[in-house]
């Protein structure tokens, strides 16, 4: 397994969108995460077509991550629309 998510990125993505570095509860954080892992997924799914177990678990990240952002737009509007902005999720 690659090392594309480790302690320090972690950190830079929980500092850059949570309330700090160390804030990996708020739902933005964690949005902000699944997005990255869904990136890095889905590159390597455009060069391993056949990887259906990888497929899955990218499917169950969108679905997390979807109801996460579920949960913020009932709970707080502006906090959705300024997390959907920033990770650019809507076109």
């Amino acid at each position: 397994m690659s090392e594309y998510l480790n302690a320090d990125k972690k950190q830079e993505i929980f500092g850059k969108y949570g309330k700090s570095n160390v804030d990996t509860g708020s739902p933005e954080s964690q949005v902000a995460l699944f997005s990255y892992r869904i990136a890095h997924l889905t590159e390597h799914l455009k060069a391993n077509k056949k990887d259906h177990n990888t497929q899955r678990a990218l499917l169950r990240l969108v679905g997390k991550r979807r109801q996460l952002l579920d949960y913020l737009k009932e709970k707080d509007i502006e906090r959705y629309r300024e997390i959907v902005k920033a990770l650019g999720l809507r076109k």
